[in-house]
């Protein structure tokens, strides 16, 4: 009898949910609520990021067409703050062509689902989100299309030393020649899951597998490019000539050599 998937525990801090249309707000925090959640709402992008200072919320459901600041702004406001930089975002817009989720994803989105949506699916991606965000439950369980074996350069305490990047999944943390480096929950998990491989080439299919999820019913397969362009660039990784992360045409990605 296979085990049932680890429920993770409710966050202590709340869901903010932000939508100037009151009742895709109340249908929202009625769906979650029902699921043991704490939520508080904003109607605008000022108030979104009041609301982000104030509840520091464990994940933000954001509209993208707000009054006063737009849904991309809040993200990007909210991803260049050194305390708030890491908060979950999962963007519900009407707004849901390619082009639009792969802007809100470059902006620093960790997920997409465009209006009109099902609330039951929106649940179950706040908590895939959630999990994901755990530290303790930082590394992907192995499955067929994930890796899972430990870099020479992991020490006994987990933590992984690449070159001069060091990654430490119990602290969710990452350094650069010793510098701090603020990653979002999705770029943490893709790091780790390039490292943990070892060297190995990883296909868009397997990362998308191994950091959002079999339980995603739709991650586009861009997403992936994405969040590793975003990731680079936070690191200081030239894609031409990589420390960390490099690029295998036409076969995925995989990290970079150890420099001798």
């Amino acid at each position: 009898m296979m085990p049932a998937m680890q429920t993770p525990a409710l966050p202590e801090r709340p869901i903010l949910v932000v939508d100037d249309d009151a009742k895709i707000v109340r249908l929202v925090r009625t769906y979650l609520e029902r699921d043991g959640f704490a939520v508080v709402t904003a109607a605008d992008g000022p108030a979104a990021l009041d609301a982000i200072e104030t509840h520091r919320p464990a994940l933000v459901v954001l509209d993208l067409m707000l009054p006063e600041l737009d849904g991309r702004a809040v993200i990007r406001a909210v991803r260049r703050d050194e305390e708030a930089g890491a908060t979950p975002i999962l963007v519900l817009s009407a707004r849901g062509t390619t082009i639009d989720r792969i802007a809100g994803l470059e902006d620093g989105a960790d997920d997409y689902l465009p209006k009109p949506f099902s609330p039951a699916e929106l649940v179950v991606r706040v908590k895939a989100i959630l999990r994901r965000a755990t530290p303790n439950a930082a590394s992907p369980e192995p499955t067929a299309t994930s890796t899972s074996v430990a870099a020479p350069g992991r020490s006994a305490g987990g933590r992984i030393a690449h070159n001069d990047l060091v990654l430490d999944p119990e602290r969710y943390e990452v350094t650069v020649a010793g510098a701090m480096v603020q990653l979002t929950n999705v770029e943490f998990r893709l790091l780790q899951t390039l490292l943990e491989a070892d060297g190995r080439v990883l296909s868009r299919d397997q990362l998308l597998d191994a950091v959002w999820g079999s339980e995603q019913s739709e991650v586009l397969d861009r997403t992936v490019d994405v969040h590793i362009r975003r990731l680079r660039d936070k690191l200081g990784d030239d894609p031409d000539a990589p420390r960390y992360v490099a690029t295998v045409r036409g076969a995925g990605y995989r990290s970079a050599p150890v420099a001798g």
